[in-house]
């Protein structure tokens, strides 16, 4: 969840504050608020497809790599949210299994 929440603040910032004048790319944080609700109640479903959204993202930062350090942040927290929901998925249906 803290990787998530890291990833919304960083996108706002990125776009609205961190350049010369706000970017109408500040709309690439939406999709990242809708899986939060799913994601404190806990619902399997949500940290699978959150596996996959995190995707995009990560490619952002990747191409965006020479603008420094919210590139290399970005980077950071998409791979811990994809390592985080894959744990999370993986030890609930071994826990499930058992």
């Amino acid at each position: 969840m803290a990787s998530l929440l890291g990833l919304i603040v960083l996108s706002l910032a990125w776009e609205l504050w961190l350049p010369e004048r706000p970017s109408p790319w500040v709309l690439k944080v939406l999709p990242l608020c809708v899986p939060v609700a799913g994601l404190l109640k806990r619902r399997m479903y949500t940290y699978r497809w959150v596996s996959l959204l995190v995707w995009p993202y990560f490619m952002e930062g990747i191409v965006r790599w020479n603008e420094g350090l919210p590139a290399m942040l970005e980077v950071a927290l998409t791979v811990t949210l994809f390592a985080a929901c894959a744990v999370h998925v993986r030890l609930r249906l071994k826990n499930a299994a058992s």
